[in-house]
C-alpha cells in the first residue's frame, strides 16, 4: 500500500492527498509533526535527507518532492484521465509544475505561512509577488477551464492548494474572478476533498 508522511496543514502534501483521491487510490497516511521538529529527527532523515514532508513509498520507491509525486502517481495511476502521453502535453503540464514551485510559494505560499505560522519573512514582497502571479494566471484563465489541455491536470493540482487557500496569507481573490471560477471547478472534480483548515 502507498504511504504517504504527511503534515495536515500542508499544501503539498495537501495536492498529493487530493491526487489519491481523484485517482480512489487507497494509501495510509503517517502523521508528522512540523511544529515540534519531528522531521528533523535522525529517524525521519534516514527516510528524508532534506527534512521535509511529504514523502511518498510505494513499495521499494521513495520520492521525496511534492511536484515528483504528481508525475509519478498519474503516469502510474491516473489512466488515459491523468497520464501524459506526448512531449508537448508534457512539457506544457511540467511548466506549471515549475511555476507552483517557484513563483507560487514565493508569493502565496509564503504569506500564507507568515500570517499561519509566524514565519519571519518580508510580507510586502510575498504579498507583491502573489498578487503578480495570480494577474499572470487569471489572464490565462479568461478563455480556458483548466491550465493546460482541454481536462484537468497535475498542472491544476500542482497549483491549486496554494491559490485556493490565498485567505490565509491575506490575499483577496476579488480582482481574479477566472481564478475563482477555476478553483469551484477543481472543487467539482470526484474525489476532491477538502483544503486543510487550522
Amino acid at each position: 500500500m502507498l504511504k504517504l508522511y504527511d503534515f495536515r496543514l500542508s499544501g503539498n502534501c495537501y495536492k498529493i492527498r487530493l491526487l489519491m483521491s481523484l485517482l480512489n487510490l487507497e494509501y495510509e497516511s503517517i502523521p508528522v509533526n512540523l511544529l515540534s521538529g519531528e522531521q528533523k529527527t535522525s529517524k525521519f532523515l534516514e527516510l528524508n535527507q532534506w527534512g521535509q514532508v511529504p514523502v511518498l513509498v510505494d513499495g521499494d520507491l521513495v520520492l521525496q518532492d511534492s511536484q515528483a509525486m504528481l508525475v509519478y502517481l498519474a503516469q502510474h495511476y491516473g489512466g488515459k484521465s491523468w497520464q501524459l502521453n506526448d512531449a508537448a502535453s508534457l512539457g506544457s503540464v511540467m511548466q506549471w509544475l515549475s511555476i507552483a514551485v517557484h513563483d507560487i510559494k514565493q508569493g502565496l505560499a509564503f504569506a500564507r505561512v507568515y500570517h499561519l505560522f509566524g514565519r519571519q519573512l518580508d510580507i510586502e514582497t510575498a504579498t507583491a509577488q502573489a498578487h503578480a502571479v495570480l494577474n499572470v494566471i487569471n489572464q490565462h484563465l479568461a478563455q480556458r477551464n483548466w491550465l493546460e489541455l482541454d481536462r484537468p491536470t497535475i498542472a491544476d493540482i500542482a497549483c491549486f492548494p496554494y491559490i485556493a487557500m490565498a485567505e490565509d496569507g491575506k490575499i483577496s481573490l476579488v480582482e481574479y474572478p477566472h481564478i475563482v471560477n477555476w478553483i469551484d471547478r477543481v472543487k467539482q472534480l470526484p474525489g476532491y476533498i477538502e483544503l486543510p483548515s487550522r
